[in-house]
């Protein structure tokens, strides 16, 4: 269980926890109910009532619910103890975590085991069928890297505010079949759904998308682009590049297939930066490409 706290200032006398509480823990109007149903908000260590008036310096707590019963506290800290070779950082709050591919991020359709929901529970040992699992940006199944996953629902609601913000920065490395023309620049192409399908494309009334660039190696008609987005869209990234005539190599959807590659293609999730969603400490990590895509420049 993570405990917050907050201790009155002057301008919370007088007021009602039903105003002091919400507003100074960032509470939604649904998460501000249930955890008063639940007797997770007290006032110097008692159960508080929403009429109860605070008075400067009334401690204030709330007492939310972690992934899980019996969830460890595991320390952020390099080489000091982490549970997993994919787990790249942890706190009370948070995680980052990097994925494999070909892996679900979340159940969903055909695939309802093996996914990094449940690998993530393993690791944590934890129970999958009641682990609390709260992914703040997804990975298609076929890219790899660096996913943020909040460790409790108030975590994941302050952390997924900072999506398509400054406060939450994602680069990824792909290689292309193909080299763009300009080695650096941004793609503002709206994208819609083709379809009952998973596949997109450009199209003039789809929702805006935008993505910067810019290519730092190329070889034998290949390139390894680095990528920033400024929206989330699905499948950006990759109706982006293959609408410049870039396709991400091994990508069976808007490029070809390369059965080496085994399931998935040339995208990585190589930088994820954020802000610790309760102290506001910004937190960074970056990923190495896989050397299996890597591999695919001196082809």
């Amino acid at each position: 269980m993570r405990i917050l706290t907050y201790v009155a200032a002057r301008q919370d006398d007088g007021r009602a926890v039903r105003s002091v509480v919400p507003r100074r823990f960032q509470l939604g109007e649904h998460a501000y109910r249930r955890l008063k149903m639940m007797g997770a908000i007290r006032v110097n260590g008692e159960i508080a009532r929403a009429d109860r008036v605070v008075r400067e310096g009334d401690v204030l707590t709330v007492c939310l619910p972690s992934a899980g019963g019996g969830a460890p506290a595991l320390s952020s800290a390099a080489g000091d103890g982490l549970p997993a070779s994919f787990i790249r950082y942890i706190d009370e709050d948070m995680l980052i975590v990097s994925k494999g591919a070909p892996l679900a991020t979340l159940p969903c359709g055909h695939i309802q085991t093996g996914t990094l929901r449940e690998q993530l529970a393993a690791q944590l040992g934890l129970d999958a069928a009641s682990f609390r699992y709260h992914p703040v940006n997804r990975l298609d199944k076929g890219t790899s890297g660096l996913l943020c996953v909040a460790r409790h629902a108030h975590a994941q609601r302050l952390l997924s505010r900072q999506l398509h913000t400054g406060a939450f920065i994602r680069e990824y490395l792909a290689v292309t079949e193909g080299i763009p023309d300009d080695m650096q620049g941004t793609i503002d192409a709206p994208i819609a759904r083709l379809g009952p399908g998973a596949r997109r494309a450009v199209c003039p009334g789809g929702q805006r998308a935008v993505t910067h660039y810019s290519v730092e190696q190329t070889h034998g008609g290949r390139a390894l682009i680095r990528l920033r987005l400024e929206t989330g869209r699905t499948h950006q990234i990759r109706v982006h590049l293959a609408s410049i005539g870039c396709p991400i190599a091994g990508d069976y959807l808007y490029g070809r297939e390369i059965a080496a590659l085994s399931g998935r293609f040339a995208l990585h999730s190589t930088t994820l930066s954020c802000l610790q969603p309760i102290t506001g400490a910004r937190i960074g990590v970056s990923e190495p490409m896989p050397e299996e895509l890597a591999a695919l420049l001196d082809c």
